[in-house]
């Protein structure tokens, strides 16, 4: 085979053989095809597109190309959820213990935030002392002893995806479904798990801005799973304001912290229902999504959720001491509220500005080098359709200096917007794909 011949047939709208996207793979990840040609096959597959089967070989070519966990002796049932990305998304550090609480096993390899706030991992270590990089009989262990581990993904899951999207980064390929479905696919099924949850975003502060765009992206994931044999379902939920109140990695952590004892707020209590009701219908814990709704609402009433939590950070090496005095994680020294220059109901916050700033004063990356503040951050005293009068705060700013936190207050005045009249609350949760 030539990279070359199977850059001009897809470029001529052809499909492409499962024999012909695996040497592909193998070429590119070996250094036998070029960047260059890659390139040209991805903007092929811009402009031409692939169907299902295509996608799914392409994900399970980039899932083969490096380690492949195997769970069959001592997790042959786990569980997983991935999110899009979003504002204010903490849902792993909520859900997981609520879903290893009611007999699950989670197994979740995250990636380290890049844009908006800190990823999972970047939360987690604003935990004293806490590891996510677990050896492979520590990954045992923990999931044999508590049924939870979140760690990092290790060098060598799905490196054609690495690869690859480095590449699509800078070549104006980013934007395409086949593509991102078979990105985030190919590192959920290297991982291991037998059912997977996907969290969708759509809006403002999503990489999917259309309900369209978001439906095409979670149909096609569900379908590649499907196709590779593995239990697959996905929601579609907001993110045109962020999700919680809290944005920042040490900010959020109090949050999912105080949500398992039972004082979260209402919309990311919401949404980690909504996904963990579908992973246990996906893994036979549960007839219905009814039932598995109450089973977990059940972990956060009996506390059973927030001692998995517990379990969970003391296995993975954390400072129990600063879980259970959440007040001693990382505190930012500046702290300046946004004020409401008049009365009325909040018809909009937005979420892509309230990440943008959280970057900006240090709670995110721009690039895979950058240090993150886990103290920096933001903290929403009012969500769209709650009232609010003249001189009350909308938002404090938490801030590592005066000067970052004047030019956040800056650039936030014009992501609040007021309304003199009610404003309805958004929708959360738009649809479920399965």
């Amino acid at each position: 085979m030539r990279a070359v011949d199977l850059i001009i047939k897809k470029r001529n709208g052809a499909q492409l053989s499962t024999e012909e996207i695996q040497w592909l793979i193998k070429g590119y990840t070996d250094g036998s095809v070029p960047d260059y040609q890659m390139a040209a096959w991805a903007m092929a597959v811009v402009l031409k597109g692939m169907d299902d089967r295509e996608t799914t070989d392409l994900t399970l070519a980039m899932a083969a190309s490096g380690d492949q966990l195997d769970l069959s002796d001592f997790a042959p049932a786990a569980v997983d959820k991935h999110s899009t990305g979003g504002v204010g998304d903490k849902t792993s550090l909520v859900l997981g213990p609520m879903l290893a609480a009611v007999g699950l096993q989670v197994a979740k390899m995250s990636g380290r935030g890049l844009g908006f706030s800190g990823g999972t991992l970047d939360k987690l270590e604003a935990i004293p002392n806490m590891r996510i990089d677990l050896s492979e009989a520590e990954f045992r262990h923990a999931m044999r002893d508590i049924g939870m581990v979140i760690m990092g993904q290790t060098a060598d899951l799905a490196p054609a995806d690495k690869k690859l999207y480095a590449l699509r980064d800078v070549t104006g390929t980013v934007e395409c479904i086949p593509l991102i479905a078979a990105s985030i696919m190919s590192k959920k099924l290297a991982a291991g798990a037998k059912s997977i949850v996907l969290d969708v975003k759509v809006g403002a502060g999503a990489f999917m801005k259309t309900l369209d765009q978001a439906r095409d992206l979670a149909q096609t994931m569900v379908r590649i799973g499907q196709l590779s044999g593995r239990n697959v379902a996905a929601i579609l939920s907001s993110m045109e304001q962020p999700l919680g109140l809290t944005i920042g990695n040490a900010l959020e952590v109090r949050e999912a912290i105080e949500t398992l004892q039972g004082h979260g707020p209402s919309d990311l209590i919401e949404v980690c229902l909504t996904l963990g009701s579908h992973l246990l219908v996906l893994a036979g814990k549960a007839q219905n999504l009814d039932a598995a709704r109450q089973q977990l609402q059940a972990t956060l009433d009996n506390g059973q959720a927030w001692a998995k939590f517990r379990e969970f950070v003391a296995q993975q090496g954390g400072d129990l001491a600063a879980v259970d005095q959440p007040e001693s994680l990382p505190i930012a020294p500046i702290q300046i509220d946004l004020l409401a220059e008049s009365s009325g109901f909040v018809q909009r916050i937005d979420a892509e500005t309230c990440g943008i700033v959280a970057t900006e004063l240090g709670a995110g990356r721009a690039r895979k080098e950058d240090a993150i503040d886990p103290a920096v951050g933001l903290v929403l005293k009012r969500k769209v359709g709650e009232p609010v009068q003249a001189g009350e705060a909308l938002l404090t700013v938490h801030a590592a200096n005066n000067e970052r936190a004047e030019i956040a207050l800056a650039a936030l005045k014009s992501a609040i917007s007021i309304s003199p009249a009610a404003v309805e609350a958004l929708p959360l949760v738009f649809e479920s794909v399965a």
